[in-house]
């Protein structure tokens, strides 16, 4: 395994992707949507009705859970109550859900775009073996989708800190569970996907039909991170810890396996069994 020629092909393709505004402005429309307008709008609107009903009713919701559950919600009132498990809970998915879709977008055309651009000849005859050439895409996909992750979580910290924190008694953000999301759960369910959508491009024949197979094999992986949070809330703390070294362990596993599934010829567009 040659590293550099590996990441030779990774730089080259973080270059177009750079390069193309057609992608990366969406992406950046989008979690700026998830990471900082909509938690903004809505921490912003429920950390100043007092006396709405719905508002009572959510701090009147956190009182049956757990015990220790409820000792780390902070505030003293259902205001600041109800704000703090939004700003904790609530959004926790959304850090999956973004790298997941930016790396599974720039995954499914990873094969089949070099096919559709007429570059997979090239590709195919490049001095790069098929573990390289498969390591670099699979690195050009992942940076985009956890960079973006990485720098909305920043900024997401900042604005639940800003509007949330003063009611709660001082900065709060990140929590314990959520450096464990970001570290711990979200790189390994990155990859995981990735070892996925990288087959599938590999052996569709549109850059279309990748894109919808992708959305497949995304959905089940945003659906077990809202099941993460959730147990956060129950007050199932190993959940996170367990839930990540399972995603860890089918990562190995579907990387392992999808090392294959990249070759000269489908680089080429020839069906290797045909």
């Amino acid at each position: 395994m040659n590293w550099r020629r590996a990441w030779v092909i990774a730089r080259t393709d973080l270059k177009q992707l750079r390069d193309s505004r057609d992608f990366w402005i969406p992406m950046m429309i989008m979690a700026g949507l998830f990471f900082v307008i909509i938690p903004t709008v809505l921490l912003f609107t429920i950390s100043r009705l007092e006396n709405v009903e719905i508002i009572r009713k959510v701090g009147e919701t956190l009182d049956v859970l757990p015990q220790s559950v409820q000792d780390t919600v902070r505030g003293n009132t259902p205001a600041a109550r109800a704000s703090f498990a939004m700003a904790v809970y609530l959004f926790a998915p959304l850090a999956v859900v973004v790298p997941l879709t930016i790396s599974s977008a720039v995954a499914a055309n990873a094969i089949v775009g070099e096919r559709e651009k007429g570059t997979g000849e090239f590709l195919a005859h490049s001095p790069a073996d098929e573990r390289e050439i498969y390591l670099g895409k699979l690195i050009a996909s992942f940076i985009p989708g956890y960079l973006t992750t990485l720098v909305g979580f920043s900024i997401y910290a900042l604005v639940v800190n800003i509007i949330v924190g003063p009611q709660v008694g001082g900065w709060f953000f990140p929590t314990a569970d959520w450096w464990l999301l970001m570290f711990w759960i979200v790189p390994p369910f990155i990859a995981l996907a990735l070892s996925f959508v990288v087959r599938v491009s590999s052996k569709v024949k549109s850059a279309a039909a990748a894109q919808q197979a992708s959305g497949l094999i995304t959905l089940p992986l945003i659906l077990l991170a809202a099941g993460q949070s959730s147990g956060s809330l129950l007050g199932a703390s190993g959940a996170g810890w367990f839930l990540g070294l399972l995603a860890w362990l089918g990562a190995l596993l579907g990387l392992i396996r999808g090392r294959t599934a990249v070759n000269r010829e489908r680089l080429l567009g020839v069906d290797p069994n045909a």
